[in-house]
């Protein structure tokens, strides 16, 4: 009898750890987001440092990818640090580059536990780091979080596996599955939250991609306009093979301000890059496509990899929509459905490809729906 109450009173006492890991963990988790846009070419990570049930220390890495979540959490802990448990949601580093090992600040802080939630692809990290914490004699749990963890660094990890950022493409569409009215005529599709929702993804993003068609028809500024969030605006990237953007557009006269970066063929000319370079403009060239109008998309993801970009936000317009589907490069996928219709002579979402090749493909899965006011919201990810 007195064994089945010891054995009872243990089971419940791990299932109250159990739960108190999983607590702390989405709050690192909800931390490291915060970091979303910010932190590129470096993941955006979060840490947590728990003492005796009390959190201590709080750390998410910081704009431009320095210092790191682990450093900060552990610098606000303080002494209390010696003996805690660290929640962080990816593996820490263990290679110096343009500060020392993640690992080096923790075993110096006398940290008795780590829980991570995944291991860090980079062939720097690769689970040395997890190895090196063991070697000091600290306790490592890992795969906490993990299928969380994993989307929030899905950019990190694609750039480090595939030399190329998480794609996300937005979409707005109607009732009828348009974009824009005849003749590409820009027209209201979704309310107010859903352009709220789409503002703070930007934010979330470290870059903005359009094509040249979007520039000509819309001259948009793609900003992040949320009250309190102005300065966290992404690069804007346009896709401009012959280089036709306007000198006057909207997105040339505030280069110097938030940075614009064109990218074009190998082939356009000379002096019109000289002359958008002098506006502050950062002008690439890549190889164009040799089987349709435009770019290589592989190469544009290439050069924007190259330049630290992990999380790429392809805002328009359908051919290029269209163009990024086709060749098999969307990862994730916001589908905003306004309630109302354009008409058959409006122009499809995807250009020449149905809207199906979507939402009824194998290969995209519904990770979530929600209403945006009169509006719908579904979230594909790549299955």
């Amino acid at each position: 009898m007195i064994f089945r109450i010891l054995e009872d009173q243990y089971g419940q006492k791990l299932k109250e750890a159990k739960a108190a890991d999983q607590r702390f963990m989405q709050l690192a988790l909800s931390l490291g987001r915060r970091g979303l846009g910010r932190t590129w070419p470096n993941p955006a990570v979060g840490a947590i440092v728990v003492k005796d049930g009390v959190i201590v220390g709080r750390g998410w890495t910081q704009p431009g990818g320095r210092p790191h979540a682990e450093p900060e959490a552990l610098k606000r802990a303080g002494k209390a640090a010696r003996g805690a448990t660290l929640y962080v949601t990816l593996e820490p580093c263990s290679h110096f580059g343009k500060s020392p090992p993640c690992v080096d600040a923790v075993i110096a802080s006398g940290i008795a536990r780590v829980v991570s939630a995944i291991e860090d692809p980079n062939p720097e990290v690769a689970g040395q780091g997890h190895a090196r914490l063991r070697a000091a004699g600290i306790a490592v749990d890992v795969g906490l979080g993990a299928q969380e963890a994993a989307h929030d660094h899905a950019g990190h990890f694609r750039r480090v596996r595939d030399r190329r950022p998480h794609v996300i493409l937005k979409l707005a569409v109607s009732a009828d599955d348009k974009i824009a009215a005849a003749g590409r005529k820009p027209v209201a599709i979704t309310g107010e939250a859903a352009k709220t929702r789409v503002h703070l993804l930007r934010a979330q993003c470290d870059a903005i991609l359009v094509g040249i068609g979007t520039v000509l028809a819309d001259d948009p500024l793609l900003t992040c306009r949320l009250p309190g969030m102005e300065a966290r605006w992404p690069v804007r990237v346009v896709l401009d093979r012959s280089l036709r953007i306007p000198s006057d557009s909207r997105l040339v006269h505030s280069a110097r301000a938030t940075p614009l970066w064109v990218m074009t063929s190998e082939t356009a000319e000379a002096a019109a890059a000289a002359k958008l370079g002098a506006s502050g403009t950062q002008v690439t060239r890549v190889a164009a496509a040799t089987k349709l109008p435009g770019l290589e998309l592989a190469a544009v993801l290439r050069a924007l990899s190259d330049e630290g970009v992990t999380r790429l936000m392809v805002e328009g317009g359908s051919r290029v929509a269209s163009s990024f589907v086709a060749a098999g490069l969307v990862d994730e996928i916001w589908l905003l459905r306004g309630p109302e219709t354009i008409g058959a002579d409006g122009i499809p979402a995807l250009d020449a490809l149905p809207l199906s090749a979507i939402t009824g493909s194998s290969a995209y899965r519904t990770r979530a729906s929600e209403p945006l006011g009169k509006d719908t919201m579904t979230v594909y990810e790549r299955a």
